[in-house]
């Protein structure tokens, strides 16, 4: 009995035991992240803002513009200043400076964060020595844009794609991507019949890639302007960039001039290492007497006051005010006005600007040492703030 008892005791014990409350689990919430406020593009400013404005002399920032007048002026917002840019007969710097100041309105431009500051380079024309006739001594090809390829627009269903467009080819009944850089160069001649001409240099060849535009010096002393005509749709990849990745050079040493070096000190991975852009780029002939190449806008640019920019951003046609540091210096400054008027595979982003230094080798010079931060004011007509 007794025994009985004090298992029944221990039952009980134990039932109570697990019955009794436990603690309660402590419940973390989870972290929310604040949410991402996206900062305007464009922020209204005073002129006191612009660094560096009194000091440029914009007459030929003012010429510069109204050759974008000759597309602008079929917009409505544009219309009425560029019918006053056309009415100023006599055009100095302040002419110039008192017509911007009066009729348009500064925008800092600014990055998705808030902040103010971007990448700045340069680009010029390079002239390139060739021929219209393939020979050893100009072996390498310079294609005009192929028969076969696609361009692809999707806006009519995707609005929001307007800006992009694709570049194909057919292959039986499906589209496929266009060849890239290496097939071209090293495959089975696919662009056999493009070539507009040949030339005696592949890197200089590629450097006229990059910059989009330039001159073939033909060995009858000839000189013939050549344009963008399209790409191929492949990313634009960056050999500089790849040289940084693999600490063959570092970003002090990075220019257009030591990029050429070490391809020519490397000839077998320099060939490899230009491959790598996949990005290709076909030209188109100009008229003869033809001096700067057209920019995205269809105007010829204007050396030292022609901008490429992501037009996501900045407007075509639109004045600029630049602040950053003249190339190959530590600390001087290069402040002056520019006009948006081309764009870049390379120039992506919202304070964004590559440098137009004009044509040759002296332009050259310039463009390829010009990597800087720098900061953006876009110039809008009144007429757009009201």
């Amino acid at each position: 009995m007794a025994l009985r008892i004090l298992l029944i005791l221990g039952l009980l014990f134990f039932l109570l035991v697990g019955c009794a409350k436990k603690p309660p689990v402590e419940i973390v919430p989870p972290v929310i992240e604040p949410p991402v406020v996206e900062v305007p593009p464009l922020t209204p400013v005073e002129w006191e803002h612009l660094d560096g404005w009194e000091d440029d002399y914009p007459a030929s920032a003012l010429e510069a513009f109204r050759h974008s007048c000759i597309s602008l002026k079929w917009r409505e917002q544009w219309r009425e200043v560029c019918s006053l840019a056309d009415q100023i007969d006599v055009v100095d710097g302040l002419t110039a400076r008192n017509f911007f100041e009066h009729y348009f309105v500064p925008h800092q431009v600014r990055n998705v964060d808030g902040s103010t500051t971007g990448l700045m380079t340069g680009y010029y024309g390079p002239e390139l020595l060739g021929s219209r006739v393939q020979s050893e001594e100009y072996r390498y090809p310079l294609y005009r844009q192929p028969d076969d390829m696609l361009v692809i627009a999707l806006d009519s269903v995707y609005p929001e794609l307007g800006n992009y467009r694709l570049r194909g080819r057919l292959e039986g009944n499906r589209v496929v991507p266009y060849f890239d850089r290496e097939q071209i160069d090293f495959g089975k001649e696919p662009l056999a019949g493009h070539e507009i001409f040949w030339v005696k240099d592949p890197v200089d060849l590629f450097f006229l890639h990059i910059q989009g535009s330039g001159s073939i010096r033909l060995p009858d002393g000839e000189r013939v302007i050549v344009n963008y005509a399209n790409q191929n749709g492949h990313p634009y990849r960056s050999i500089g960039r790849l040289l940084l990745d693999r600490n063959e050079m570092t970003r002090d040493q990075m220019s257009m001039q030591n990029i050429r070096r070490w391809v020519a000190n490397n000839p077998e991975a320099g060939q490899k290492l230009l491959a790598e852009n996949p990005s290709y780029v076909f030209f188109r002939e100009l008229p003869a007497g033809t001096v700067s190449p057209p920019g995205a806008m269809g105007v010829p640019l204007t050396p030292l006051r022609s901008l490429a920019v992501d037009p996501r951003t900045i407007p075509l046609g639109a004045p600029v005010f630049l602040s950053t540091i003249f190339p190959g210096t530590e600390d001087q400054p290069l402040r002056q006005l520019m006009v948006a008027q081309d764009t870049g595979g390379a120039i992506k982003g919202r304070v964004r600007g590559d440098f137009f230094w004009g044509m040759g080798n002296e332009a050259g010079e310039f463009a390829g040492r010009m990597r800087h931060p720098g900061e953006l004011w876009v110039l809008l007509p009144r007429t757009m703030e009201q």
